[in-house]
């Protein structure tokens, strides 16, 4: 599968209750939260950083430069019923993999856990998926991250056996999906 974006490619998505988009400069806050929301388990390059980084303004630089994900991207999450960004989910390149096999991932505020918002995004990611011509996907979930791998479990992906452990962090699974 050709991980460039065709021109004109449609990137928004919708669910019964969700807009997945691409990010607008307004939602730096919401990322920025959600940084700030992560658990301290989490290695510290994907936390904010003693000194505030990644602060308000770089994450807002980054959205006006992120173009590089593989289709569909992140993506994020806008409760319809709001209009209020929620959350992301999408594809984001296999660092651990083959290129064309890209791994899902999703992250949502925690005032909105446990109302099956990261199952019904990654339902529709993993349709686009499909029909963009992706055969497999993977997953990468700490080992303690027991909600996150309830949502992997529900849409059928499987773990490998692959482990890469970590005593600090807690170790990563590895799971995949046929698609």
């Amino acid at each position: 599968m050709d991980q460039a974006r065709a021109p004109g490619e449609r990137r928004e998505f919708e669910t019964d209750r969700l807009l997945l988009r691409p990010w607008r400069v307004s939602d730096a806050p919401v990322q920025r939260e959600l940084w700030t929301e992560r658990d301290p388990r989490v290695p510290p390059h994907r936390r904010i950083s003693p000194d505030g980084s990644p602060s308000l303004q770089e994450l807002t630089d980054q959205i006006r430069r992120d173009t590089g994900n593989p289709f569909p991207g992140l993506l994020a999450a806008e409760q319809k019923s709001s209009g209020q960004v929620i959350g992301y989910c999408g594809l984001i390149p296999n660092s651990h993999g083959p290129a064309e096999e890209p791994e899902l991932a999703f992250e949502f505020l925690r005032q909105v856990w446990c109302r099956g918002f990261a199952t019904e995004a990654s339902w529709t990611v993993l349709q686009q998926a499909k029909a963009a011509g992706y055969r497999r996907l993977w997953a990468t979930v700490r080992d303690w991250n027991t909600p996150s791998r309830r949502v992997l479990a529900k849409l059928g992906f499987v773990e490998t056996g692959r482990v890469e452990p970590d005593d600090v962090h807690g170790d990563s699974l590895f799971t995949m999906k046929t698609l």
